[in-house]
């Protein structure tokens, strides 16, 4: 019984180590495909146009009510300690460095995440792939690297638009429906939002989020059963662990930030 406990272990860890090793080779190759896909970027942007651009609708949606929510749990909140006026600065804080990079990576794993992860699937299962390896074209290459690349191009761009639509979500709550004054809402925000350090903060998240999510999504897909059950399964696996990468990565992003 023991020794058959110790084989099981054995063999998880091996399959845990082997997991990570062709991670990490993955990884590397879609890294040293840069200068070619930089060559070849009219692949890049028809990628950027499928992830962003149909990506836009739900994040702006998204930003715009949560921009709503914050603008009214901030007044609220505010008002008990005479501090109302901070409601513009609480809002830009809150999305720029928190909210507008974790909530649109997370959108972005579920909307644009899943269709990567299908795509590629799909092709596996079509034997596309292998047609590319037979005719000595580098999948890697020429289908994976250009999505990689455009997800983490595009990514700074939704978070970006996400933070600026709820900022307006918030001043349409807080100025027009309330009633704080616009002077101060503007005011406090443009003084107590430093672009370094906050947007900056925002910018670097927004990138290690988007680097996280495209590999995830391509890699479950490069490596998923070519069945439809497999390609099913992969997409599953897509969003669970590309939403506990953001909220993981968030968090040591976070301290590294606020620490240094």
């Amino acid at each position: 019984m023991i020794v058959r406990g110790l084989a099981h272990l054995g063999w998880t860890l091996r399959v845990v180590v082997a997991d990570i090793g062709h991670a990490t080779r993955l990884f590397w190759q879609l890294l040293l495909c840069a200068p070619s896909c930089l060559r070849r970027f009219g692949l890049v942007r028809d990628q950027m146009h499928f992830l962003g651009n149909y990506s836009l609708a739900i994040i702006s949606v998204s930003g715009l009510f949560v921009g709503f929510v914050l603008g009214l749990q901030g007044y609220y909140t505010l008002q008990r300690y005479g501090s109302a006026s901070a409601l513009g600065l609480l809002v830009a804080l809150s999305l720029v460095r928190e909210l507008g990079p974790v909530v649109s990576a997370l959108l972005f794993a579920g909307r644009a995440g899943t269709s990567l992860t299908a795509e590629i699937g799909l092709m596996k299962a079509g034997e596309q792939l292998s047609a590319m390896e037979m005719m000595a074209i580098d999948p890697v290459r020429r289908i994976l690297a250009p999505r990689f690349w455009a997800g983490v191009f595009v990514m700074p761009i939704l978070s970006a638009v996400f933070s600026a639509v709820g900022i307006l979500g918030g001043w349409v709550v807080g100025v027009v429906m309330i009633g704080v004054d616009s002077g101060s809402f503007w005011g406090q925000m443009q003084s107590g939002v430093d672009v370094w350090r906050d947007v900056g903060n925002g910018v670097v998240k927004s990138l290690v989020f988007g680097t996280t999510v495209s590999f995830v999504a391509l890699r479950q897909g490069f490596e998923a059963q070519p069945t439809p059950e497999g390609v099913a399964r992969a997409t599953t696996r897509t969003v669970v662990l590309a939403s506990l990468s953001v909220l993981a990565l968030d968090f040591v992003l976070t301290a590294l930030m606020f620490t240094i």
